[in-house]
Order: C-alpha cells, then sequence, then structure tokens
C-alpha cells in the first residue's frame, strides 16, 4: 500500500524496499483483523530516513536496526519503542538461463566477481556489506568500473534482468520476486551478513498506542510464514 498524504484515521509507516512486500501483505491482515487501516510508503532506506529525520509525518518506521538506532540517537522515535521484526540474508542473482558460477565457498565468489562483466549492489546495507568484502580481498580497485550500484530504491534485480548487471548481490526478500532472473543462493556462511530489519513509532505519531499495537501483530509469530514466503525469518529464534 501507499499513501500520499497522511489521514489521521489511517495508521502511516515508512519503510525501506527491502521490507516492501511482506509490510503489505502483513498490513493487509491487520486490517482484516483490527478493521484498523495502514498505509505504507515503501522507498530507498537512504531516503526513508531522511524524511523521518526532517521530521515528515510517519506513524512508525521500518528500516534496518543501526538505521533505526540512528534515528532514535537524534530523537527521531520514541524511546524504547524499537521491535524487531525480521532478518535476511544476502543472495546472489544472474539473468534468467545464464550460467551459474559457483558460489559455495568464499573463494570461488572472489573468482567468480573477478570474471563478471558488470557486478551490482544497493545503497543499503547489504550492498555496503558487498562493498567491504572487496576492499579486504583487495580487488576493490580492480573492478571499480565495473561496478553497478543501483539507485536508491531500484531493485538490483531489475538491472540483472535488463542485462546491466552480470551478477547481483542483494537481500533475498529483494530478489526472489523480480521477473527474469534466476536467484543463485545465498552467500557462504562465513561471508555471510544478516540484516535486522526493526520498527519504531515516530515521534511525529498521532496515535502511539494504536501504532504499538500494529508493531506487536509485525513482530509476533503468527506473521511468521508469512516472512518467511518472502525471504526473511523471524527476528528471533
Amino acid at each position: 500500500m501507499s499513501v500520499e498524504s497522511r489521514n489521521v484515521d489511517v495508521i502511516s509507516g515508512i519503510s525501506s524496499m527491502a521490507m516492501r512486500d511482506v509490510l503489505a501483505e502483513l498490513a493487509d491482515a491487520y486490517e482484516q483483523r483490527s478493521r484498523q487501516r495502514v498505509a505504507i510508503v515503501s522507498v530507498g532506506g537512504v531516503e526513508a530516513a531522511r524524511r523521518v529525520s526532517e521530521g515528515e509525518a510517519f506513524d512508525f518506521v521500518v528500516l534496518a536496526a543501526d538505521a533505526i538506532e540512528r534515528l532514535a540517537s537524534d530523537g527521531n522515535i520514541v524511546a524504547g519503542s524499537r521491535t524487531d521484526l525480521a532478518r535476511s540474508g544476502v543472495a546472489i542473482a544472474v539473468a534468467a538461463g545464464a550460467p551459474r558460477p559457483d558460489i559455495s565457498s568464499e573463494a570461488a565468489i572472489r573468482d567468480a566477481i573477478l570474471r563478471a562483466r558488470t557486478i551490482g549492489y544497493s545503497t543499503g546495507p547489504s550492498g555496503a556489506h558487498i562493498a567491504r568484502l572487496f576492499e579486504r580481498w583487495g580487488i576493490a580497485s580492480t573492478i571499480a568500473p565495473r561496478i553497478v550500484q543501483a539507485s536508491p530504491g531500484t531493485p538490483v534485480g531489475t538491472l540483472v534482468a535488463g542485462g546491466d548487471v552480470e551478477l547481483g548481490f542483494q537481500q533475498l526478500s529483494e530478489l526472489m520476486r523480480v521477473p527474469g532472473i534466476d536467484v543463485i543462493g545465498l552467500l557462504p556462511p562465513k561471508i555471510q551478513v544478516i540484516t535486522v530489519f526493526s520498527a519504531a513509532i515516530c515521534t511525529s505519531s498521532s496515535q502511539p498506542a494504536a501504532t504499538k499495537a500494529l508493531l506487536s501483530f509485525l513482530a509476533s509469530p503468527e506473521a511468521g510464514a508469512t516472512k518467511r514466503r518472502h525471504g526473511m525469518d523471524l527476528a528471533q529464534g
């Protein structure tokens, strides 16, 4: 769901793209059970954090946990309202039907990256992790001309599907439903990074009690099946 203007009768939220699909499904489920309307804007995580920090009125925000903590330190969210919702790992994609490189180990992925014509990643947590790996492996300058960084809010998978990126990296939840690509697996455990996505009540909220009830539902075990269907795990356990 999306909202262009804020209605006091609607719980309004803003989220990063990684949580877009799972939040849309869970918001629909919550509306059906509570009759409380929910409207969520999903944009790039950097933009979402900026809009909240600049005081745009939302009842809640959903971002990577470290971004939520930065908003908390700046006084943009209600103290103690952070609610962890889900965990997600980084996956790898190629164009549908394209050869699948070996991604079974750190060394294999490094070799695949060195061979790839173009490599894509996002401006979000997964992209920051991949960039750090390139630095650690000592290949950042070598592959720099072949890096394609997706603009905020643009799924890396669309660049893979369109032929702009040969080897794409992003949260599994953002890759798994993009048409025209094959998700060939997750980063191996040795180099995997798990991002925790959290929600928090914004200080601009006019209905914090109703918003708290919604966040409790989003974090509940009842929401687990939806999260797993969208490539995420429960935040706890």
